[in-house]
């Protein structure tokens, strides 16, 4: 399943991860990057314009196909980092 995952740039906060949104139509000729963004702009941003914001386009497996919107699983290395501080 092709999903885009939205990020807000942020000059201070740097990159914002705003949600990810399931590509659903079938016909390749009307998926443009335009209409990616101004699809992400509409669903997640207040306004909808204005808003800096990108895609990266994944293909999502096992649990994430249920559930797209989460963030990746830890690792053990990262887990140990957190539990130190």
């Amino acid at each position: 399943m092709t999903v885009y995952k939205f990020y807000l740039r942020d000059a201070i906060k740097g990159d914002i991860f705003l949600g990810a949104l399931p590509e659903r139509r079938k016909n390749p000729q009307r998926i443009t990057v335009e209409s990616i963004i101004n699809w992400g702009r509409t669903y997640f941003c207040k306004n909808g314009k204005g808003e800096d914001i990108f895609f990266i386009k994944t293909v999502l497996e096992g649990r994430e196909k249920r559930y797209p919107n989460l963030p990746p699983p830890i690792n053990d290395s990262e887990r140990r980092h957190q539990d130190l501080a």
